[in-house]
């Protein structure tokens, strides 16, 4: 546990990867607290997988806290056709950020995954305990490699080095600032974005990958950030922390959810000749609940509030 509060308003914040879903809320939160000392840096502006450029900008900012929400990331398709990428760039992202940290001084950094760093078969709900323990899912084990990577790097500087790095890793996450391209994007964006599509056209059905019986579980992205906080405040300690709400649903039925918050009253129909991915996917959220944080945003609140901002945009 801190010693003292690590975050204040002039606390002076590098948050990788502003752009992104993860980011973007976090800086919301960020901002909306009041810190007012956050640095952020486009991919134009900054490539971290220039190890060169990453140390310079580390050296000229020299910033007391990271969070590294910077990755490329994408669906099981994106995942299964550009491995090459995935595991390159992650694992340039976390070794340029983590080690450059360490180097000018940093105090604390947050390095975020994704819970599909466990294995495929692991017992149900995935428990912390679990990474390392069994063959990763097919599908993307390219970027889990890459995640695991970085979990094992902040955890070999907490262990040389005394640093204060620790990784959370986030269930599914959806919400503002998500990418809703049917191709490259995550589940649920994508089922969002069928499921208007199909309303606007009038359309009698709308199309699911799989066989929609794959169980997963869905954490609103505003609560990740009140995770992220929570985590640099009051957590010090190896290993992944795992951050989602504890419940899963099947594909189906989140999508019979989606239908209903859109408005879209047609069938569904499964393109079983796509990929399912691992058959279910539910974290163990107890270590975190027991330090005291859980999420306080419901799936169908949260779907509401995510449509509203895909019609913003849109519009």
């Amino acid at each position: 546990m801190s010693a003292s509060p690590l975050l204040r308003p002039d606390t002076k914040v590098y948050l990788a990867g502003h752009r992104g879903l993860v980011g973007s809320a976090i800086l919301r939160r960020l901002e909306a607290e009041g810190y007012r000392n956050v640095v952020t840096r486009t991919h134009a502006e900054l490539d971290l997988t220039d190890q060169a450029a990453t140390r310079a900008f580390f050296e000229a900012e020299r910033p007391e806290v990271v969070i590294l929400a910077a990755a490329k990331v994408g669906g099981i398709v994106a995942n299964r056709d550009a491995p090459v990428d995935f595991l390159h760039q992650n694992l340039d992202i976390a070794s340029n950020v983590i080690a450059s940290s360490y180097a000018v001084g940093v105090r604390k950094l947050l390095n975020l995954g994704s819970s599909c760093i466990y294995p495929k078969h692991a017992p149900q709900p995935l428990r912390e305990d679990a990474l390392l323990t069994g063959p990763l899912e097919p599908t993307n084990r390219a970027y889990a490699i890459a995640k695991i990577a970085a979990i094992e790097l902040c955890d070999a500087y907490r262990a040389q080095y005394g640093a204060d790095f620790i990784s959370a890793m986030p269930t599914n996450l959806y919400g503002p600032g998500d990418h809703f391209d049917l191709t490259t994007s995550h589940v649920l964006p994508a089922l969002l974005r069928k499921a208007h599509e199909a309303k606007v056209a009038g359309a009698a059905s709308m199309e699911v990958w799989g066989s929609g019986t794959p169980r997963r579980e869905f954490l609103y992205v505003d609560d990740l950030a009140d995770a992220a906080l929570f985590l640099l405040e009051h957590v010090s300690e190896p290993g992944p922390i795992n951050v989602g709400t504890g419940v899963d649903l099947t594909i189906r039925e989140l999508a019979e959810t989606i239908l209903d918050v859109v408005g879209f009253d047609g069938d569904l129909t499964f393109d079983r000749s796509k990929p399912d991915g691992t058959p279910r996917k539910q974290l163990d959220v107890s270590k975190l609940r027991d330090l005291g944080w859980t999420a306080s945003t419901g799936l169908r609140e949260g779907l509401e509030r995510t449509y509203a901002w895909y019609l913003a945009q849109r519009a």
